[in-house]
């Protein structure tokens, strides 16, 4: 029989308290009622009728009848008898077409037969993950509860199912001893010797028949006892298939509230292995080898402190329960009203907070492809016609995945979130982490198809057919395909850092397209300064208590007994800087590495200079004007940064190109170049300034490493797991934008074109082009002399527009930018014909192939326009061809024709990059007849 679909799911057989039924839920969900024992009756002689037909699984009205099929070697008397009465109807599953089969046939043979008994919520998201686990691995596996079947058919096909399994994995609890399934369960696969057992929040020595018997130890004292009395079996069989577990002693395998992952994955090894699938072992070898480099992008924060609260705040919002230390510290928490809705899947249990209103209101999640909505809709009696009805007032929806923090800039909102992160991350197969930066985020969501091992490509299509899907239509595939691998039943968990907005900066769509449905198990985490987000009610991050901020400024050098103007010292700071999380770690980090006292740090902050920066911003403006003294101790922080390496040290030159580089982690050395590119006053002979350059290349590695660790030590920057990586504060990289000028950015911009590469800095090289090319609204910031200009275009806009294109199916973004890189070359040429006649201009533009001799400054003249040109084409062509892919044929044809007629005029119709543009018009001119004639 056909059950592929229809019962390998754990919810076939769970409560009405499971979450998210999959598509491949059992055909028995229908029997899922309240667990009962009824009178052992023998197994039908005949099998039980059931007709499969394409997408349904029709049972007949005998299916719903409350008996219990006898079970194999354990005899169950004296039971309780409940006689029920439902209704009989036939129950409709959607499943894949299969062809009917007959009721004789022997049933499937699945690899695995995965036993459980309970009802709570953290039992079932960890089966629900094994079997979801074991069937990506391709690992045929049946999910039961025996408990929860009711009809006495339903029984007899599992237990023919459970025979015919290979191996039989039995998560143990402490109920499952009270089972008479789970025991029989035992017996049978040991006795086949190829039992598997998973102990749940207990472990082998635990589970000893003496000590629960007699009810030894906290464990057992409640849960313990002669448990075969519960369902009338014999005390026999109990003690063998309790003591058969002390027999196994080669696999052992706990799952805790801290190693889930790794017992998953254990035990899908294990399992593997004995299957004889080696491939699938080296698969989970590999897949924790990418976790370990790639799942956070900070290590963990040894000095974090305080936020007991918000964390626990956080388990309950996404699990709706909280479980462990954080259930012990959950009175912390504020005492509200919360209402738990029930219902037929496996996480589906949801619960929220009152905070004030009359009574138990309704609250509806709105789920659809472009928006996640959750209202809570108030009854507003109409007082008269022209009365308005009150907007929907949003709040916190606890156990439905999402969470949202909400708190201002520098308050600690990365900091909470990854503390959280690395606490339950066994929870969590794996840990995705996307910047929210409005120009970045759809390339940091697409950015996970690596760890998630999704291919985001173009695929080819037969364009000769009219075969073909639109740019827009490719970029949404891409998308759905990383957002159908978060929801699956496979949990993951999405920390969307700093959002900046609720739309795309490309295209103003809504953000809410990244996120999935919520069907499966990924939990998502947004951070943001924003006061809500998807009409969800953020938990709002305030900032730390008096003593916390106290031990984050005292760090561990500091003795707890401070004098008391130390104290005050101290106090008068953290006054001062408003509390700011960011601020107190820079002082306790200056505290920790030089020799001096809270006093004397606060005198030298007083008497630095508030600074006058120019803002453009407003929020950034009212931000730096309710935290000034944050401004002093950035500047504190440069002049010692400059007293240590003298003037104009590497690291004060680091902070000050900083700001001009994405919000992702930027490689180390491609900062240095930056630094040492940063304008700054010369003076010395030329000798001594060539002895100096050779000094400083020699000690080039040193000093990079020196000048970030520096920058990590005293708080201005953080490490990242990316080797030789380091970030900045978003805070910090806008007050080195304020201090710089654009000679800075265009140091930046000169790095990031030499030493920059696709496959590490794509965040950088976007950054770059933003500069060169302006974004939206917002001027050219860097401007290019024509030389730099076509080395930038060829070795930066060219190749990131068409890995853009292909590799992550971002069609508008690589346009756009080919456009823009289009536009350039052509001002840069027009420009260069307008300076031809100015000496001074020329040179200025010529840049190094100026000449004094005339002739050489023509013929120099006539090679950089002659590249422009070239390149112009060049770029004209990609821009054709990526149309073809889109179907846009009238516009690949104008382009292409214009690179035709350039190159023809430079180079020629034999040479051969003419006869291949004019084979790609060729090919466009039929595609575009075709098209007309259809």
């Amino acid at each position: 029989m056909e059950l592929d679909k229809e019962s390998s799911h754990p919810g076939a057989f769970l409560s009405s308290a499971s979450r998210n039924l999959s598509s491949s839920s059992s055909a028995f969900v229908s029997a899922s009622q309240t667990p009962f024992f009824s009178p052992r009756s023998p197994p039908p002689l005949i099998p039980p009728q059931i007709t499969i037909i394409p997408s349904q699984v029709i049972f007949s009205p005998s299916d719903v009848s409350p008996c219990h099929a006898s079970s194999s070697g354990t005899s169950l008397v004296h039971q309780r008898n409940k006689k029920t009465k439902k209704k009989s109807s036939p129950v409709s599953i959607c499943t894949r077409p299969v062809l009917k089969v007959s009721s004789t046939n022997r049933p499937r043979s699945y690899d695995v037969y995965l036993a459980y008994h309970g009802r709570k919520l953290s039992l079932l998201r960890f089966v629900n993950w094994l079997r979801a686990e074991l069937e990506a691995q391709g690992i045929s596996c049946f999910a039961c509860d025996r408990a929860r079947c009711r009809s006495s058919r339903s029984q007899s096909h599992v237990e023919k199912i459970m025979n015919f399994a290979t191996f039989g994995v039995v998560v143990i609890t402490k109920k499952s001893f009270g089972n008479p399934y789970t025991i029989e369960e035992l017996r049978n696969f040991f006795g086949r010797r190829n039992l598997v057992p998973i102990y749940f929040d207990l472990g082998p020595s635990d589970c000893l028949a003496r000590d629960i018997v007699e009810r030894r130890g906290d464990l057992w004292e409640k849960h313990g006892g002669e448990l075969w009395i519960l369902y009338g079996g014999l005390e026999r069989e109990w003690r063998e298939a309790v003591e058969a577990l002390s027999r196994i002693l080669d696999l052992q395998l706990e799952a805790g509230c801290g190693n889930w992952r790794d017992c998953i994955l254990e035990a899908v090894s294990v399992l593997a292995k004995k299957l004889g699938r080696r491939s699938v072992v080296d698969r989970i070898n590999r897949w924790r080898e990418k976790v370990e480099r790639n799942e956070f992008p900070y290590p963990r924060n040894e000095n974090f402190v305080g936020r007991k609260k918000e964390l626990s705040e956080l388990e309950l919002i996404l699990f709706g329960d909280v479980s462990g230390d954080a259930e012990r510290e959950y009175f912390e928490l504020k005492t509200r009203q919360r209402r738990i809705i029930t219902g037929t899947s496996t996480n589906k249990c949801e619960s929220w907070s009152e905070y004030g209103g009359k009574g138990k209101e309704p609250v509806v999640w709105r789920e659809s492809e472009k928006e996640i909505e959750m209202q809570r809709q108030v009854r507003v009696k109409a007082a008269s016609r022209t009365a308005r009805r009150k907007r929907p007032k949003a709040k916190i929806l606890y156990g439905k995945g999402v969470a949202c923090v909400s708190g201002e800039s520098g308050i600690g909102k990365t900091e909470l979130v990854l503390e959280y992160a690395y606490r339950y991350s066994q929870r969590y197969k794996m840990v995705l982490w996307v910047g929210g930066q409005s120009r970045y985020i759809r390339q940091n969501f697409l950015n996970l198809r690596n760890l998630l091992e999704v291919d985001l490509g173009c695929e080819s299509y037969s364009h000769e057919k009219g075969n073909f899907k639109c740019f827009e239509e490719q970029e949404e595939e891409a998308i759905a395909r990383v957002r159908k691998e978060l929801s699956s039943d496979i949990p993951f968990l999405v920390i969307i850092d700093d959002l900046e907005s609720e739309t795309d900066w490309w295209d103003r769509r809504v953000i809410t397209e990244l996120i999935p449905q919520l069907k499966g198990e990924t939990h998502f985490i947004i951070t943001t300064r924003l006061p809500k987000v998807l009409c969800l009610e953020p938990m709002k991050l305030s900032y730390l208590s008096g003593v916390e901020a106290m031990a984050l400024m005292r760090g561990e050098t500091l003795s707890k007994d401070l004098p008391l103007v130390e104290s005050d010292a101290l106090r008068a700071i953290e006054e001062k800087l408003g509390r700011l999380t960011l601020g107190l770690g820079i002082i306790g980090a200056i505290l920790s590495e030089l020799p001096i006292t809270p006093s004397r740090l606060l005198d030298t902050i007083n008497r630095m200079p508030l600074r006058d920066l120019p803002w453009t911003d407003k929020e950034e403006s009212l931000t730096f004007k309710r935290h000034a003294t944050l401004i002093q101790l950035l500047d504190v922080c440069l002049s010692i940064f400059d007293h240590a390496d003298g003037p104009h040290s590497l690291a004060a030159r680091m902070v000050h190109v900083s700001g001009w580089f994405a919000s992702s982690a930027v490689p180390v050395h491609l900062l240095a170049l930056a630094a040492y590119k940063f304008p700054k006053k010369k003076r010395g002979s030329s000798l001594f300034k060539k002895w100096s350059t050779l000094l400083r290349r020699s000690r080039i590695k040193r000093s990079e490493s020196e000048a970030a660790s520096m920058l990590v030590r005293f708080g201005v920057a953080r490490i990242c797991t990316r080797p030789n990586c380091i970030q900045f504060h978003e805070l910090l990289k806008i007050y080195a934008r304020r201090r710089g000028s654009h000679r800075v950015a265009q140091a930046v911009v000169q790095s990031i074109c030499v030493r920059a590469s696709i496959s590490h800095s794509l965040d950088h090289l976007w950054a770059a082009c933003f500069l060169v090319f302006g974004s939206g609204s917002e001027h050219v910031t860097v401007e290019l002399n024509p030389t730099e200009l076509t080395h930038f275009v060829r070795q930066v806009g060219l190749p990131l527009a068409i890995h853009t294109f292909i590799t992550f199916s971002r069609c508008n973004a690589g346009l756009e930018l080919l456009r823009l890189c289009t536009d350039a070359l052509e001002s840069a040429g027009e420009v260069l014909v307008n300076s031809r006649g100015d000496k001074w201009r020329l040179k200025r533009k010529l840049g190094s192939c100026f000449r004094d001799d005339s002739s050489r400054s023509d013929e120099g003249f006539r090679l950089l326009w002659q590249e422009i040109a070239l390149l112009k084409a060049t770029v004209l062509e990609t821009r054709a061809k990526l149309m073809l892919r889109g179907g846009r044929y009238d516009i690949g044809d104008d382009l292409i024709r214009k690179a035709i007629f350039i190159r023809s005029s430079i180079c020629g119709d034999r040479h051969p990059d003419t006869v291949s543009a004019r084979e790609t018009l060729s090919r466009l001119t039929r595609l575009l007849t075709n098209v007309q004639i259809s």
